[in-house]
């Protein structure tokens, strides 16, 4: 329905400057885009939609589409090493991850966590980055430091008011992100709030969140460290900053490792050990960098 006094906006009419982008990007997918006739499908292919990741907004992802059959360059990483070799990855949790692994129906699993006692019978955990979640507020925020029990009596709601943490007088906001996010899944279990915080807004970008707390005197939220710059204030933790070296030496508390699970029987075939050498080496420090996380081979 056209509302009086609003001009109609047409998708085709919108315009978007490259450079608001960042300077970097990261090709995620390349899909082709076929001709249609009479409603059915062709096998003409008339372009490509690319989806690119930018590590300038969090990694959210955007959709270009590039009409003609010219590919742009290979993405950057595995695929110029081995181009021949496709990964296929599931995003499914950690336990699936460790279970295809157990169960030999994955050549690599892939966890957010350690290995438990009782998973280690059957397979090896090899750690290929960390993720160094940082607590953010505002610039004008007192508050310097919180400790993890701090940050749980927060978001769950049993610390409501700044002033009981060394702030000024008045009502903390929560921000975070949205059920699903693999930072909310992070921050929650290492601080132990898994399904009992009380936000006030779960966005659904990283970008979200650090704009929300910038704009908010009162707000507290989380994000991937690489992605805070200085619109933001990062917090110590238990007198820890956030930093690639602090994430790298553990004495920053708020991280997860992001690890490679294989079956300790079985041996990965040439391609999938091509991948395995490739994910762990320094080749793949600055693609790890990019994706968010800190790299453990450098």
């Amino acid at each position: 329905m056209k509302r009086k006094g609003f001009p109609m906006l047409r998708v085709r009419d919108l315009r978007i400057d490259p450079a608001s982008l960042g300077a970097k990007k990261l090709l995620v997918d390349v899909v082709p885009a076929y001709e249609y006739r009479n409603n059915q499908r062709t096998d003409t292919v008339t372009g490509y939609r690319y989806i690119v990741a930018l590590p300038a907004h969090g990694l959210e992802k955007i959709g270009v589409r590039i009409d003609g059959k010219q590919l742009i360059e290979k993405p950057e990483g595995f695929a110029e090493v081995e181009p021949g070799v496709t990964v296929s990855y599931d995003p499914t949790g950690s336990g699936a991850g460790i279970t295809g692994a157990t169960d030999k129906t994955l050549d690599i699993g892939l966890s957010s966590r350690a290995l438990k006692d009782d998973e280690k019978a059957d397979v090896d955990g090899t750690t290929i980055a960390l993720d160094g979640i940082a607590i953010i507020v505002n610039n004008a925020s007192k508050v310097e430091d919180l400790t993890v029990d701090q940050l749980k009596q927060m978001f769950t709601g049993e610390i409501t008011n700044w002033s009981e943490v060394g702030g000024d007088d008045g009502e903390i906001v929560l921000i975070g992100r949205e059920a699903g996010s693999g930072t909310r899944d992070g921050f929650e279990s290492i601080v132990d709030v898994k399904d009992s915080c009380k936000y006030a807004q779960e966005l659904t970008a990283t970008g979200a969140v650090i704009s929300a707390v910038e704009a908010n005197p009162l707000a507290i939220g989380y994000a991937s460290l690489s992605a805070v710059g200085d619109t933001v204030k990062m917090v110590t933790v238990g007198g820890v900053e956030c930093s690639e070296e602090t994430v790298k030496d553990g004495s920053y508390e708020v991280q997860r490792p992001f690890v490679f699970v294989t079956n300790k029987s079985v041996t990965l075939s040439e391609q999938a050990q091509a991948f395995f050498d490739f994910a762990t080496s320094a080749d793949a420090a600055d693609l790890i960098r990019t994706a968010g996380a800190v790299p453990v081979n450098e």
